[in-house]
């Protein structure tokens, strides 16, 4: 493995460097669009990325082995506008990798995005990604895999895709046969100076909701739906037209948010009675947001005399605050024992085996250690992308945030980068189904 070159595409903080670096290999040719994570990249592995790829002579890009590439993944994720390959900033980025592949003639690649890239338009920008690639002479092979299978406190699930132009017979993929035990205690600091925090306001969020939890004795079973406070004591329909559809009219005889009498209110005002989400411009309500609904309306008749005395101190919230998942099931029902993050959809309390997913697009959705009253800092953080050895970090908190939100895990591609480069060639071994089917 030490004689091999490989280039890193789309580079951003390094990860696909410091995998395939660790085992001997040689970068020859890396690109980054982001001065400042260029800058990074050329302090911590002494190598100077070109920026915009499609202003780069491809011609040029030093003959390598190995090409890595983690192509934005933005026009496919579901956080993203999905537009796919059609995206007019990124979209066409995988184009570059396909004329480097044509025109260098790697024997190997390794590919890295969202899963929902498999997914995408009913899987018809896989099959043509996947067309693309066998049309070069690559035989390949994708897989899902996350750093928690890995013994990494994180799950993350991304799409992997590899290709041997000389075949990827005796290839297997890096997957455990058993999941290890895994604790996010294994990656963080005690009381870290440059934590950042919890606000009052937070603070407040959670104390608030965990007297809801307080409030239920041990043998009733808490939700393991989203519980939406705003559907305690509404009554408005959720089945036909939508309110929006009816123009907020013919609605007297309903109840909105927590339960407000909409008798004698005009088509705003009733508007402003219900909850966000049941103003939607869609003619009917999907059928996950009606079972959501229905969950919660139905707790609420249930257990009714335990929930009123408290649901005053929540309505004053925003209304992302008026919503918690709990996804503690068999643990300890304690907020501060856990792991929480503040997402659009919510406050999200997670058992503290693993840590949510790290997310590119917002730095407001850091995992919060809430026996610490804190936040994940970027160094804990970089740990979770198995980059804990890096020397620098962004500048900024939140660049550091959104840089690993954007990074490949290092110990997932090395296993991978072993398990293609490493093998036997000459096992035999049964035949890989197309990975196209």
């Amino acid at each position: 493995m030490q004689d091999l070159r490989f280039i890193d595409l789309f580079a951003g903080l390094g990860g696909f460097h410091q995998a395939l670096a660790s085992r001997g290999a040689e970068c020859v040719f890396a690109s980054e669009l982001n001065v400042n994570l260029a800058d990074l990249y050329e302090k911590n592995f002494g190598v100077r990325p070109e920026g915009d790829i499609k202003k780069v002579d491809l011609n040029s890009i030093a003959d390598h082995d190995v090409l890595c590439a983690g192509f934005p993944c933005q026009p496919f994720s579901k956080a993203g506008d999905q537009k796919g390959l059609e995206c007019p900033q990124w979209g066409n980025l995988f184009d570059y990798v396909v004329e480097i592949l044509r025109l260098k003639r790697p024997r190997f690649f390794i590919i890295e995005n969202v899963p929902n890239l498999i997914r995408h338009k009913g899987g018809t920008t896989w099959s043509l990604i996947c067309d693309r690639l066998k049309e070069l002479g690559y035989d390949i092979s994708f897989e899902r895999l996350s750093p928690h299978m890995f013994g990494i406190p994180q799950k993350r699930e991304r799409a992997f895709i590899v290709g041997d132009i000389d075949g990827l017979g005796g290839f297997k993929w890096p997957k455990p046969d058993q999941l290890p035990d895994v604790c996010i205690t294994s990656v963080l600091d005690s009381q870290p100076n440059d934590a950042l925090a919890l606000s009052e306001n937070h603070l407040l969020y959670l104390r608030t909701w965990q007297e809801f939890i307080d409030a239920f004795p041990e043998d009733v079973e808490l939700p393991s739906f989203p519980i939406w406070a705003m559907e305690f004591g509404a009554t408005y329909p959720i089945y036909g037209d939508t309110p929006q559809k009816r123009g907020y009219t013919g609605l007297n005889r309903y109840k909105g948010a927590f339960g407000q009498d909409l008798k004698g209110l005009t088509p705003e005002q009733v508007k402003a009675a219900l909850p966000p989400y049941a103003q939607t411009s869609l003619d009917e309500f999907p059928d996950w947001k009606i079972d959501f609904i229905q969950k919660n309306r139905k707790f609420y008749k249930e257990h009714q005399d335990l929930i009123d005395p408290w649901i005053g101190k929540i309505k004053g919230f925003a209304p992302s605050f008026q919503k918690l998942e709990w996804n503690c099931k068999g643990s300890e029902r304690d907020i501060w024992k856990h792991i929480v993050q503040f997402r659009a959809s919510g406050i999200r309390v997670k058992k503290r085996d693993t840590a949510p997913s790290l997310i590119a697009m917002t730095t407001s959705q850091v995992p919060i250690i809430a026996w610490e009253k804190r936040y994940m800092t970027p160094r804990e953080c970089s740990r979770l992308q198995s980059m804990g050895k890096l020397p620098n970090l962004p500048d900024t908190k939140g660049g550091a945030y959104k840089a690993f939100g954007n990074a490949v895990n290092v110990d997932v591609v090395t296993a991978i980068f072993d398990a293609l480069v490493g093998r036997d060639d000459e096992m035999e071994t049964e035949p890989l189904l197309d990975a196209a089917e």
